[in-house]
């Protein structure tokens, strides 16, 4: 499995768009619902110069969350190695761990609970089927046996019943680590992303484009 395959397994304007837009959600402000508002203490809109556009409950909760800690070392280190299985480094730029992928699942899965319980699951549920099959748990085994088993739930269309849980697990995981490499920097620089930067070489609307609407460049 590469990189490329990996993409074209992703559904892109699917999942991901999903899990992308779930966390641009602004969060509930639960507190302020539950509290009169005259009780509340106001909220600080403005911007810092580290976190332009954030406001300051939500600094503070990201590093109540970073301060946290979900999965045991045991899991990091076969998140980490899935991650390097679903994107591994390529002529074009590194892998998934390169990119601290691992670091935003072990995020996310504060941030949006619901992952939890799918993605601690599914871990364990790879231990067993290694276990059972090579004696080890996923990260001790050899490399070839741990691609031999993801081969066997990387591909839905292919994949036989019994090993639909695995295929359900795969399927998130690939999610995520699709959603938080291409959301680096790294990531965005793999695929050309530019961004909103300015454009020195801008010359202004090209003059077949303006006499397409019928304008002119003297106009």
């Amino acid at each position: 499995m590469n990189r490329r395959d990996s993409l074209k397994a992703l559904g892109l304007g699917t999942l991901s768009t999903t899990l992308l837009l779930d966390a641009c959600k602004p969060k509930p402000e639960k507190k302020a619902a539950e509290t009169p508002a005259a009780a509340q203490p106001q909220a600080q809109p403005q911007a810092t110069d580290t976190n332009p556009g954030r406001q300051a409950w939500e600094i503070e909760r990201d590093k109540q969350l970073m301060a946290q800690r979900f999965f045991t070392a045991q899991e990091m280190a076969a998140i980490t190695i899935l991650s390097d299985i679903i994107i591994p480094k390529d002529d074009v730029s590194g892998s998934a761990s390169d990119a601290k992928v691992p670091d935003f699942i072990e995020f996310i899965a504060k941030d949006q609970p619901e992952h939890q319980v799918p993605l601690r699951g599914g871990l364990r549920w790879l231990d067993v089927q290694c276990l059972n099959r090579y004696n080890a748990i996923f990260a001790d085994c050899k490399p070839e046996q741990r691609i031999e088993l993801v081969d066997q739930i990387a591909y839905p269309n292919k994949a036989k019943p019994a090993m639909r849980q695995g295929v359900a697990f795969f399927n998130r995981m690939r999610d995520l680590v699709a959603t938080g490499f291409f959301t680096s920097q790294m990531g965005m620089k793999d695929i050309g992303y530019a961004g909103n930067a300015p454009n020195p070489q801008w010359a202004g609307v090209p003059a077949d484009v303006l006499k397409q609407y019928g304008f002119s460049s003297n106009s």
